[in-house]
């Protein structure tokens, strides 16, 4: 279930930068979570959000980064701003390179956790020129701020959707 407010002219058809800032929350982990992101372009701004019946943090942080970028309708450079170290070092230490060059094994030859959310991060940011960049969350950054306000609204929500990558064990 995803939630949308397109708060103007929407920044996801962009022919610029857009800033994404992206969070994602887990109450209990695992729980029921939500993610959230705002995307900001050409000073508009637009909010997505989504939740989950049972899942976890990881997931929803992932999520929340594939959802925001699944958005863009043309290739874009994209400042993609998380909280997520897990996430922004998958990128920037090559980890999902190496993940899929040795067939899904971390280095320690254990099976790479949400291969179901990778293989669809890495999908979305083909022909995106994305810079990760690290923000620490609960630090008065407004727009992590604000993601963190949707991710944990949007696990509260009732009838939420099952996290079937997670069921699934993925």
């Amino acid at each position: 279930m995803t939630h949308a407010t397109d708060t103007a002219t929407d920044p996801a058809a962009c022919d610029d930068t857009v800033t994404i800032s992206t969070d994602g929350s887990c109450l209990g982990n695992p729980g029921p979570g939500g993610w959230a992101a705002v995307l900001s372009a050409r000073g508009k701004t637009r909010e997505l959000s989504g939740g989950y019946r049972r899942t976890t943090n990881n997931r929803m942080e992932l999520l929340a980064a594939i959802e925001a970028l699944a958005t863009l309708t043309r290739p874009c450079t994209v400042i993609l701003r998380t909280d997520s170290k897990y996430v922004k070092e998958a990128i920037t230490q090559r980890w999902l390179a190496n993940w899929q060059r040795n067939g899904w094994m971390t280095s320690a030859k254990k099976p790479v956790k949400n291969k179901d959310l990778w293989l669809r991060l890495a999908e979305q940011l083909k022909g995106h020129k994305v810079d990760f960049r690290w923000v620490m969350g609960h630090a008065g950054d407004p727009d992590n701020e604000r993601c963190d306000v949707l991710a944990k609204t949007a696990a509260t929500k009732s009838g939420l959707a099952v996290d079937v990558g997670y069921e699934a064990g993925n």
